[in-house]
């Protein structure tokens, strides 16, 4: 096995606005299979792309030792599978010299990859992507199987390390478990920016980027998560201790205060009763107020002290703050037919794919699962009114919310506030900002264009839309809602689904999710030809 590592050297970056994302980073990352991990926002896809070379540091050096490979996890529509797995530019010089030309250039694109268009048609087999071409456009493919055709060209590009940004995203389960063992097996540097217990499980080490900087833990989502645990626990006590200083101290502090000025009082109303000379009195009178003068220093030196023991423990508790996630309160319905379905025949789905009976009432909880390109994004779909069935009829008798896996409703050069105002003028910007910062997105980012924020920011913008929305849904469709999405955010998002008074429609890869959802039924789709 080489021996390479990408180090960084006291690496900063700041973004175009000015913000520091980044400050004075030192980390190694060996050969050991690595997760970074860390709350949406935080840097992690920057960071990436600074490890890969594809941004330059503000500040310090990255140093590679070895060829790096970068998979996004922003997957553009455009162009075609050979474009997507990095490769037209030789399939192209290819075409040209088997066409005649003898250009030294285009020798020089292809090198020694003369059997590339068939090693890249044998990647996508291995994949389950037999029925694809390198001219087929990627606009064509469902989200998992451009996440595969992409897959295919890491394990198809030689390099040292591979950097692969939520691989897992849009999956479904066999090539979820396919994943896994490729990654298991890879026999060279790896860094996996992944929010998927299931794959940080598997990882030899993690690593959480905060604004704290990098912190280096062992193997395994189980064991990070229970370092993660005592941590909050011991900083969230250093946390109550320091307040409890600066509380008693400054009772201790407003004592002395009171005392310090009784004395001065007695001392005068001594003096007058007493009767001394003026200049004997003026003297008394400054050495004391000298003396209160330092007392006060010393109490303001102390109480900035304090309040700085303060702030420094509670950023340690910051980065760990919660994150929450609210169903908005509608009117419940919890035998009452919300939509049927009879003998519907799916457009765009495999022939393969039945005719679909169903029924859903109130509160059920409904998991939608099968491979990928099935048709199950096409359902949630059609229950949302989008498409029309082929066949068959669907009525939908509820008020509907829907979160599409593309993002697709979101304007980029809106924000996150604008989004959800017009879903919810009823609830006013106050109250939906809240929300917004419950959620993790602040002043700045609920102002910010959705365009420029994170793939995690720019889904929780999406749930908002869909979670606060007026009135409220009492169905809800939801479609991968946990791609891109952080820890906290997930357990969060786990959390309001099991307390959401309505129906809900998921369709999911994520088998840790529905197991949280206490579902009240499956219905699964059969194999893609």
């Amino acid at each position: 096995m080489t021996n390479t590592c990408l180090t960084l050297e006291g690496v900063s970056f700041t973004l175009a606005d000015g913000r520091v994302l980044l400050h004075d980073l030192h980390e190694v990352f060996d050969q050991r299979r690595t997760a970074l991990v860390g709350r949406n926002g935080a840097g992690k896809s920057v960071l990436a792309r600074l490890l890969a070379g594809a941004l330059t540091p503000s500040a310090g050096r990255v140093v590679r030792g070895g060829s790096v490979h970068y998979l996004s996890q922003h997957i553009a529509p455009q162009g075609t599978v050979a474009a997507l797995a990095a490769v037209q530019p030789v399939l192209d010089a290819l075409a040209r010299i088997e066409n005649g030309s003898a250009d030294p250039a285009d020798f020089d694109i292809v090198g020694e990859r003369w059997d590339l268009r068939e090693r890249l048609q044998t990647a996508l087999d291995r994949c389950g992507l037999a029925h694809v071409r390198p001219d087929t456009p990627v606009a064509a493919l469902s989200g998992g199987e451009a996440m595969r055709v992409s897959l295919a060209a890491a394990w198809l590009s030689g390099a040292q390390w591979l950097i692969l940004d939520e691989p897992s995203n849009h999956l479904d389960r066999a090539h979820r478990d396919a994943l896994l063992a490729q990654l298991q097996r890879w026999p060279h540097g790896l860094l996996v920016i992944s929010h998927d217990r299931e794959l940080l499980e598997k990882m030899e080490r993690i690593v959480e980027l905060s604004p704290l900087g990098l912190r280096s833990y062992g193997g395994g989502y189980a064991f990070y998560a229970a370092c993660k645990q005592v941590e909050r626990d011991s900083a969230q006590r250093q946390l109550d201790q320091c307040k409890l200083e600066r509380k008693r101290e400054t009772q201790v502090m407003r004592e002395q205060q009171e005392r310090q000025q009784r004395r001065l009082a007695k001392g005068a109303c001594d003096g007058r009763d007493a009767n001394q000379a003026k200049v004997l009195l003026g003297g008394q009178r400054n050495r004391a107020q000298g003396t209160a003068g330092k007392l006060r220093q010393q109490h303001v030196a102390q109480q900035a002290l304090l309040s700085q023991r303060v702030q420094d423990a509670a950023r340690q508790v910051a980065p760990s703050a919660a994150i929450a996630m609210h169903a908005m309160a509608g009117p419940q319905a919890a035998r009452q037919r919300l939509a049927e379905l009879v003998e519907v025949v799916l457009p765009y789905a495999p022939p393969t794919t039945p005719t679909i009976s169903l029924t859903i009432a109130g509160q059920q909880r409904i998991a939608v699962v099968g491979p990928n390109g099935s048709g199950k994004s096409t359902l949630l779909k059609v229950l949302n009114g989008q498409l029309a069935p082929l066949a068959g009829s669907c009525e939908v008798r509820a008020s509907t919310a829907y979160l599409d896996q593309r993002l697709a409703g979101l304007a980029p050069h809106r924000s996150a506030i604008q989004h959800l105002l017009d879903v919810n003028r009823q609830a006013g910007e106050a109250a939906l900002r809240t929300h917004l910062a419950q959620m993790g997105l602040d002043a700045q980012l609920a102002a910010a264009p959705v365009g420029a924020l994170s793939g995690g920011e720019r889904l929780k913008v999406a749930l908002a839309c869909a979670l606060y929305a007026y009135p409220p849904a009492q169905l809800l469709l939801l479609d991968e809602p946990t791609n891109h999405l952080d820890l906290a955010s997930l357990e969060a998002l786990e959390s309001m689904l099991r307390q959401y008074q309505g129906a809900l429609v998921v369709v999911s890869h994520d088998e840790v999710l529905l197991q949280a959802l206490n579902l009240t039924g499956r219905l699964c789709f059969g194999a893609k030809d």
